[in-house]
């Protein structure tokens, strides 16, 4: 049985930078193998449902966002609803031919979901990444955001027809763009249904014929449409951070159905001073060897403006000289960061004569200082 929590991207056996469709694949894999109508092992139903608690949270983008930046405890407290409501059974199983309702029956009970929505499919969401300077992420503040997506078309009201007429149901499927072949399997003094739901080969899933496209969308129901917002951006903002926008993501592929939403993820924008590591920055200075034995001082540009950092006598390679304070302001005001500079030695290919002589006299004097100790 599963009895500890796992990591949900160890759970799905996807990376960390695993894409939508990485995750999806391995979800709908494991799902297969593991739907307790197939596999009658005992655990076979805890595993089931750890691996759609792990497709839950990381097909979702903001959900993803929270448990990278805070583990387990960013994701507590969500109901069942909550959880699998956004997820689109039909489009990750409905044409496996593999036989299993998974948009209802066994599977809905298992999650405690309903086994239908009511009403029309809410549209998909939309996720768009925001890179976001060092300073802005910094302070917080405003950022505009521009993407592109569909939407329904203002000339046929999103039913693809051109205005005046009408789209004709597909008779072979009823206009469901499906087709459901059942069957009955006895097994050991029992029956187990088996259904098939496969797309239309009659209107190829879309439930109706369109005689008069729209001229508008060319039938598609649909246009593109450019468009730009302005997002507040919180201080401190996180690596990966998403930002939800009610009702800017994909249109419902159903009438009157409500539109998802939009996701900024904000991303860091590259900066030629430092490299950031969640609220801490990081910097690499190289010192000449008379710098690193007697002592110098670096003059640092931070985020604050100039300051002079002293590096003392003695500084060996790799060191690392940390300001405190002077990183980046800590999401929700606890604090800052620090700047972490690390010290690297340069040591000299070329030398000339003179050069050459004083580190011969240098090396001189530390062997006879050497010596001197095993006297």
């Amino acid at each position: 049985m599963v009895n500890e929590q796992r990591d949900y991207y160890e759970v799905l056996g996807v990376t960390r930078d695993a894409d939508a469709k990485a995750i999806k694949d391995a979800f709908r894999k494991l799902a297969m193998k593991y739907h307790p109508d197939r596999n009658k092992s005992p655990d076979a139903e805890a595993k089931f449902k750890e691996i759609a608690e792990a497709y839950a949270i990381l097909s979702d983008p903001g959900k993803r966002a929270d448990y990278d930046s805070h583990g387990f405890a960013g994701v507590a407290g969500f109901s069942a609803e909550d959880l699998f409501s956004g997820i689109n059974l039909d489009d990750i199983f409905g044409d496996t031919g593999f036989g299993f309702d998974f948009g209802g029956g066994l599977f809905g009970d298992i999650l405690g979901r309903p086994r239908r929505r009511a009403g029309p499919v809410r549209g998909r969401d939309l996720e768009v990444q925001l890179v976001v300077p060092l300073e802005k992420i910094n302070t917080g503040g405003e950022e505009m955001v521009h993407f592109s997506r569909p939407v329904i078309c203002g000339d046929c009201k999103g039913s693809g027809a051109q205005a005046g007429t009408e789209a004709r149901k597909c008779e072979a499927c009823s206009g469901s763009g499906k087709q459901v072949t059942t069957r009955d399997e006895s097994k050991e003094q029992s029956t187990i249904r088996f259904q098939q739901i496969t797309t239309c080969p009659v209107c190829h899933g879309q439930g109706v014929f369109i005689d008069h496209p729209c001229r508008q969308c060319a039938g598609t129901g649909k246009s593109q449409k450019d468009d730009k917002l302005k997002v507040t951006i919180p201080a401190g903002a996180e690596e990966g951070m998403a930002l939800r926008i009610p009702a800017h993501g994909l249109p419902s592929e159903e009438p009157g159905g409500e539109s998802g939403d939009l996701y900024v993820i904000i991303r860091t924008a590259p900066d030629p001073r430092f490299v950031r590591r969640g609220a801490d920055l990081w910097r690499t200075e190289t010192l000449e060897i008379p710098d690193a034995v007697l002592g110098t001082t670096l003059g640092i540009d931070t985020l604050d403006g100039h300051i002079d950092v002293k590096v003392p006598a003695g500084t060996q390679a790799d060191e690392t000289l940390r300001l405190r304070g002077k990183g980046l302001v800590k999401f929700g005001g606890y604090g800052r960061g620090d700047i972490n500079i690390r010290l690297l030695l340069h040591v000299p290919e070329h030398l000339s004569r003179e050069e050459k002589a004083l580190y011969k006299q240098l090396r001189e004097a530390g062997n006879s200082r050497q010596n001197r100790k095993h006297w």
